[in-house]
């Protein structure tokens, strides 16, 4: 089971877009234009095609801004986010903290490592 073929098929039926848009570099909301809903969707087809259990907030990184704001310098952040979002390597996590001017920042390869890491 090919973990991106599958999030991309899930992604292409719930918002009925041609998967060829998404790779694992799509932003989900930004790029997708996902909205709330969508992501409910998603959490039930993510649990229902990988048999895993979905923390919804961890997932979709919905606690983000808030662990931003209880951590203090770049080293606090870098930290405080490894340790609620384990599955986010540090390298992703630095591109994180440098986009989040540009609004939400989850992408499709965030789903991918969050199921990685599940399994």
């Amino acid at each position: 089971m090919d973990v991106f073929d599958e999030i991309r098929e899930s992604l292409s039926e719930i918002l009925d877009l041609d998967g060829n848009e998404i790779t694992p570099e799509t932003y989900i909301m930004r790029d997708l234009e996902a909205e709330s809903i969508d992501l409910l969707e998603l959490s039930v087809a993510l649990n229902s095609r990988f048999k895993v259990e979905i923390n919804d907030d961890q997932v979709f990184l919905r606690t983000l801004r808030v662990c931003l704001n209880k951590v203090n310098g770049n080293g606090g952040r870098l930290e405080g986010l490894s340790r609620a979002f384990p599955f986010l390597d540090g390298e992703r996590i630095g591109e994180i903290l440098t986009d989040l001017d540009g609004g939400p920042v989850l992408k499709v390869k965030d789903l991918m490592a969050y199921i990685q890491w599940r399994m």
